[in-house]
C-alpha cells in the first residue's frame, strides 16, 4: 500500500480501543475508576498459573548469580561504554533510582516489584539512561529466568556495583516478584510537565514540610530535589532543608542522609556533555526498541555522555569506595559554574591539575570535579556538616551507617524479613522492618473461642476490634496489619479512628483471655472477630465457618517505631463509614485507596462494605448506610435495599442523604457518598445487583467470609508457600 495514500477507513480502532484514548474518564473525569484494583491480575501476568515464585527463589544459584552481575561490571559495551571501564555508577544510580521512589507517606514506589521498567518511571528525567543500565542487565536476566525477577536484579546489581569498588555492604535479600504493566494507584503529582516548578507541590515554597502529601520529591520527574536547587536556583541553605524533609518522608533520619548523600556520590558521576538529545523511552520512535535519550555525538565514548546536564565526577577515584567526597568537599573553596550543557554545577577553586579527576574515556585528559546544591548542603546546613566531621573522623563508621542505610533504602518497601531469601540476609533484626515475634500455635482454639464468645462482648465490638487491626495493611509496602498486635500499643491504641474507648475495653477482656490460654493478644483479637462473625452467621439463620489461622506473634514496645508508625494511621474508613475530617478527595475515593492496599478487588470491596453495614460496626455507632432492620445479623440486607426501587434518595446537609419511602415520603434510612456509590457507579451497582439476587444469600456470605480471611490473613506472609 502507498503510505501516501492512506485509505479513510480501516477495521482498527486507532486512537480509541487501542490508545489511552479509550479510558472513560475522557468522558467523565470524576468518574471513579475501578481499574487500580484489577491492575495487577492474571490478564496481565504472562506466568504460568501455578507458578510460585518464591518456590523459584529459593532454588535459585546465588553465588553465581551475583559472580554474574560483578563480572559485567568491567565489561564495557560500545553501544554504552563505561565510565572508567566501570559500569558500578550507572548500576548503583539504577539501584538508587528503582528504590527512591519510595516514600512512607502511603508506602507506595520503591524497588520492590520492578515498576521502574514502566511508564512513568522508565521516562522520567531523573531516570535518564537507566534503560542502558537495565539493556546491560539483560543477559543475566536472561540466563537466569524467572527465578530472578526484575527487581531483584537491579537491587542486586546496585550491591555488586559497592562491593566491586570495595565497601563491604550489610546484606542483600532476594525476594521482590515483577509486576507487568505500569502502576495505576501511585499519585506522583498533579503536574502536567516535567520538572514544573516547585511551587506547583507545596503551600509555601519557604516552608520545606507543606510539600503535598503524600508526595517526596519536590518536582515532577525527580526522586529527591533538583541538583541545582530549587526551581533550578542554587541555594545550598535552601536546598538543605528540602534534602531533609524529602529523606525524611522515605523513613530515614539526618545521619542516614548525609550517609546516603555522601556515599552516593563517592563513585560515579554526573554526565552533561550530549547535544541534540532525543526523547525519553514513552515518546521514542518504534525503531529505538524502547531505548530514550538518543545521543547521536556518543561515538563510544563515555565522557560524550549526558544525562542530568551536571557534568563531572565528586572524586579523584570513581571507581573506588574511599573518602575522597570528603576530602574535595571539605578541603576546597566552591564557586558556581555552569556545565557544558549549561546547568549549574559547584567547581573547586584553584585545585592543582594533579588532584583532579582523569577524564572517563581519555586518562590523558583531567577535568574539573563538580558537587552539586545538594552536596554543598551537606557542608553549609550545620546539622548535616557536623555528621560529616564524625564520618571523616572515623571511615568504618561511615561505611558502616552508609551500608546500612543504603540496606534501609533498597529494601525498605519489602516489608517483614520472611520476605527476604538467600546467604546475605542479615541476622540482626531492624526495627524498621517492623518485627514481630513468632506466635504460638500449639494452644487449644476452640477452648479460647468458647471463652470469646462468654466473655459479654458483643459481636459489633469483637468484629470492629479485630477489623481495626488488621486494615492498617499496605500491600505497597507490606506494613501494618493485624500481627504483632500493634493496636494496643502507641501510637494506635489512642488513633480515634480506632475508637480509644472501645478499643480499651475490648482488650481488657481478651488480654487475660490470650495469657491463660498461651496465646498471642494478637491472635485472640483476630479470633474474637471469628467468634463475632460465626455469631452474627448464624443470627442470620445460616451456618459458615470463619477460617482462622493460629500463628501471630506479639511486638513489644521496644520493637515498634512509634513514629514510623503514624503514617499508618487511619483518617478515613468507607469500610466502617468514617473520616476524621471533610478532604478535597471524596469519601468514596478514599475508601478506593484503602481498598488497594488491602489488596481487595472492587468485589471484595462491595461484599465487605455491604456486610460490614449490616453487622453496626460503623465507627461511633452512626446508622448511615445500615438499610437492614436487622442489625447485628450477616445478611445482604444492604444490597437488597440499595436497589430496592420503593425507596428514593434524597442529599441533606453536611454531605448526607436520606433514604425515603417513596409512598409515604418517611425517612427509612440516611447514608453517605461512600454507601451511595455502591448504586449509583455502574460497575459497583453491578456487584451490588449479584449481592441483592434471591438466589445469592448464601454466595453473599461465602464471599463475605473469603474477603474477611483475605484481610485477616493480609500479613501472614509465613503461611504463603
Amino acid at each position: 500500500m502507498d503510505g501516501n495514500n492512506i485509505p479513510s477507513g480501516c477495521p482498527v480502532a486507532h486512537g480509541g480501543n487501542t490508545s489511552s484514548g479509550a479510558s472513560v474518564t475522557k468522558w467523565w473525569p470524576r468518574a471513579l475508576n475501578l481499574d487500580i484494583l484489577h491492575q495487577h491480575g492474571a490478564r496481565t501476568n504472562p506466568m504460568d498459573p501455578d507458578y510460585n515464585h518464591r518456590d523459584a527463589v529459593k532454588a535459585l544459584d546465588y553465588e553465581a548469580v551475583k559472580a554474574d552481575v560483578k563480572a559485567l561490571m568491567t565489561e564495557s559495551q560500545e553501544w554504552w561504554p563505561a565510565d572508567w571501564g566501570h559500569y558500578g555508577g550507572l548500576m548503583i544510580r539504577l539501584a538508587w533510582h528503582s528504590a527512591g521512589s519510595y516514600r512512607m507517606g502511603d508506602g507506595r514506589g520503591g524497588a520492590g516489584s520492578g515498576n521502574i521498567r514502566f511508564a512513568p518511571l522508565n521516562s522520567w528525567p531523573d531516570n535518564g539512561n537507566l534503560d542502558k543500565a537495565r539493556r546491560l542487565l539483560w543477559p543475566v536476566k536472561k540466563k537466569y529466568g524467572n527465578a530472578l525477577s526484575w527487581a531483584d536484579l537491579i537491587i542486586l546489581a546496585g550491591n555488586m556495583a559497592y562491593e566491586s569498588m570495595g565497601l563491604k555492604t550489610f546484606g542483600f535479600g532476594f525476594g521482590r516478584e515483577d509486576i507487568w504493566g505500569p502502576e495505576q494507584d501511585v499519585y506522583w503529582g498533579a503536574e502536567t510537565e516535567w520538572l514544573a516548578a516547585s511551587e506547583n507541590r507545596h503551600e509555601d515554597l519557604e516552608d520545606a514540610s507543606t510539600l503535598f502529601n503524600p508526595l517526596a520529591a519536590i518536582h515532577m520527574g525527580l526522586i529527591y530535589v533538583n541538583p541545582e536547587g530549587v526551581n533550578g536556583q542554587p541555594n545550598p541553605t535552601m536546598t538543605a532543608k528540602y534534602v531533609r524533609e524529602t529523606f525524611s518522608r522515605m523513613a530515614m533520619n539526618d545521619e542516614e542522609t548525609a550517609a546516603l548523600t555522601c556515599g552516593g556520590h563517592t563513585v560515579g558521576k554526573a554526565h552533561g556533555r550530549g547535544k541534540d538529545i532525543g526523547p525519553e523511552p514513552e515518546a521514542a520512535p518504534i525503531d529505538q526498541q524502547g531505548f530514550g535519550w538518543a545521543n547521536p555525538a556518543l561515538d563510544g565514548k563515555a565522557t560524550n555522555a549526558h544525562t542530568s546536564g551536571l557534568e563531572g565526577a565528586w572524586t579523584k577515584n570513581p571507581t573506588q569506595w574511599d573518602m575522597g567526597y570528603f576530602e574535595y568537599l571539605f578541603n576546597y573553596e566552591w564557586e558556581l559554574k555552569k556545565s557544558p550543557a549549561g546547568a549549574w554545577q559547584w567547581e573547586p577553586v584553584d585545585m592543582p591539575e594533579d588532584q583532579k579527576p582523569v577524564d572517563p574515556t581519555d586518562p590523558s585528559i583531567r577535568r574539573n570535579p563538580i558537587m552539586t546544591d545538594a552536596d554543598m548542603a551537606m557542608k553549609v546546613d550545620p546539622i548535616y556538616n557536623e555528621i560529616c566531621q564524625k564520618f571523616m573522623a572515623d571511615p568504618d563508621y561511615f561505611a558502616d551507617t552508609f551500608a546500612r542505610a543504603w540496606f534501609k533504602l533498597t529494601h525498605r518497601d519489602m516489608g517483614p524479613k520472611v520476605n527476604y531469601y538467600g546467604p546475605d540476609v542479615p541476622s540482626e533484626d531492624l526495627i524498621w522492618q517492623d518485627p514481630v515475634p513468632a506466635g504460638n500455635t500449639q494452644y487449644d482454639v476452640a477452648a479460647v473461642k468458647a471463652k470469646i464468645a462468654g466473655s459479654g462482648l458483643s459481636p459489633a465490638e469483637l468484629i470492629a476490634t479485630a477489623w481495626d487491626s488488621a486494615r492498617t495493611f499496605r500491600g505497597s509496602d507490606k506494613r501494618g496489619g493485624a500481627n504483632g498486635a500493634h493496636i494496643r500499643l502507641a501510637p494506635q491504641k489512642d488513633w480515634e479512628g480506632n475508637e480509644p474507648a472501645r478499643l480499651a475495653k475490648v482488650l481488657g477482656v481478651l488480654e487475660p483471655i490470650a495469657a491463660a490460654a498461651g496465646a498471642s493478644i494478637a491472635d485472640v483479637i483476630v479470633l474474637g472477630g471469628t467468634v463475632g462473625l460465626e455469631q452474627a452467621i448464624k443470627a442470620a439463620g445460616a451456618k459458615a465457618d470463619v477460617p482462622f489461622s493460629p500463628g501471630r506473634g506479639d511486638a513489644t514496645e521496644a520493637q515498634t517505631d512509634a513514629e514510623s508508625f503514624d503514617v499508618l494511621e487511619p483518617i478515613a474508613d468507607g469500610f466502617r463509614n468514617w473520616q476524621k475530617e471533610r478532604y478535597a478527595v471524596a469519601p468514596e475515593e478514599l475508601m478506593l485507596d484503602r481498598a488497594q492496599l488491602l489488596g481487595l478487588t472492587a468485589a471484595e470491596m462491595t461484599v465487605l462494605v455491604g456486610g460490614l453495614r449490616v453487622l453496626g460496626v460503623n465507627h461511633g455507632g452512626s446508622k448511615h448506610g445500615v438499610f437492614t432492620d436487622r442489625v447485628g445479623q450477616l445478611t445482604n440486607d444492604f444490597f437488597v435495599n440499595l436497589t430496592d426501587m420503593a425507596y428514593s434518595w434524597h442529599p441533606v446537609k453536611g454531605g448526607t442523604y436520606e433514604i425515603r419511602d417513596r409512598k409515604s415520603g418517611a425517612v427509612k434510612w440516611t447514608a453517605t457518598s461512600t454507601d451511595l456509590v455502591f448504586g449509583s457507579n455502574s460497575i459497583l451497582r453491578a456487584y451490588a445487583e449479584v449481592y441483592a439476587q434471591d438466589d445469592n444469600q448464601d454466595k453473599f456470605i461465602r464471599d463475605f467470609v473469603a474477603a474477611w480471611t483475605k484481610v485477616m490473613n493480609a500479613d501472614r506472609f509465613d503461611l504463603v508457600a
